[in-house]
């Protein structure tokens, strides 16, 4: 796909800033997450914890550029997590 870590490897779109809620362990800064609801990764997140774990959720990609870590942002909903989002 490409090098650049701000497109979302498992679907090619480019990721939406993202800042993290109050009170978790990551920094207040923001981080990238593919929020595209058409990304394999997603849609594929929901069976896989049915399947695994059973539990209602899944999982977006997501990208921090401070520690240039990335990994799943558990979600429970289409639209968990949108409310942060970081417009430019």
């Amino acid at each position: 796909m490409t090098d650049d870590p701000t497109i979302c490897p498992k679907c090619g779109q480019p990721m939406n800033k993202w800042l993290p809620p109050e009170g978790t362990t990551w920094e207040q800064s923001p981080q990238y997450v593919c929020f595209n609801d058409e990304c394999a990764y997603y849609i594929k997140g929901w069976e896989w914890m049915r399947e695994k774990y059973q539990q209602l959720a899944s999982y977006r990609h997501r990208y921090d550029p401070v520690t240039k870590q990335s990994g799943p942002l558990p979600v429970w909903s289409a639209d968990a997590h949108k409310d942060k989002i970081v417009e430019d």
